[in-house]
């Protein structure tokens, strides 16, 4: 079997706290209110290495003790798709940090038999051409709902698309990066791969059921 080789266009976030924190994310006697506190602390570690390459321009401000050139953002606002129900998870936490952007939804689930996403719901500013999107997603497992949600906002008229998750096992980065190799990926670690169900392993289980406290 080949060895997988991490593409250069995934980004994993290789940072003490995030480690930690997956560390307690991952644990099955975790409960739902501390899975969700650590889920949108990761966020905002993740949001922070998206948003890395964001434009900036100067402009000419007072402090209380003198005038000074300072930076703000430029060019394209953004825009957070996230993919429900999962996606809302980590949602909340990327709009703590930029509470101006934009958000649109993608509806898919799974199914059982083919593993396949079936798109229920969209939503989707109508200006997304105009703006740096970020989908959002806990997991990508099989890549397949990253990849139609993805596909959606790119026929929406978007461009400049980064995909972000919680975890990732190889079977999908490798989905998603052959389907969209111009989608940037950020996530906090790469696992050993998928089980016989679809699931991550070691991965953290059901993202969306350990969020929302549905099993």
């Amino acid at each position: 079997m080949t060895a997988f080789v991490l593409p250069s266009s995934v980004t994993v976030v290789d940072h003490p706290l995030v480690r930690h924190k997956m560390g307690l994310l991952r644990d099955v006697r975790t409960p739902t209110a501390l899975f969700r506190l650590l889920a949108r602390e990761l966020s905002l570690l993740l949001t922070y290495e998206a948003t890395r390459n964001l434009a900036l321009e100067t402009v000419k401000i007072d402090t209380p003790l003198e005038p000074m050139q300072a930076e703000r953002l430029s060019g394209k606002k953004l825009c957070f798709v996230s993919i429900l129900r999962a996606g809302n998870g980590i949602l909340d936490g990327m709009l703590d940090l930029v509470p101006s952007a934009r958000v649109g939804h993608v509806g898919l689930f799974r199914d059982p038999q083919t593993l396949r996403p079936v798109e229920y719901y969209l939503k989707l500013p109508d200006d997304l051409a105009n703006r740096d999107c970020i989908v959002v997603d806990p997991m990508l497992a099989t890549g397949h709902s990253a990849v139609a949600a993805i596909d959606s906002v790119k026929k929406a008229g978007a461009k400049n698309i980064v995909f972000v998750c919680l975890l990732a096992a190889p079977e999908g980065v490798e989905c998603l990066t052959q389907a969209h190799p111009d989608v940037k990926v950020v996530t906090c670690a790469v696992d050993r791969g998928l089980d016989d169900h679809g699931y991550i392993r070691p991965g953290l289980g059901d993202a969306g059921d350990r969020l929302f406290g549905t099993k």
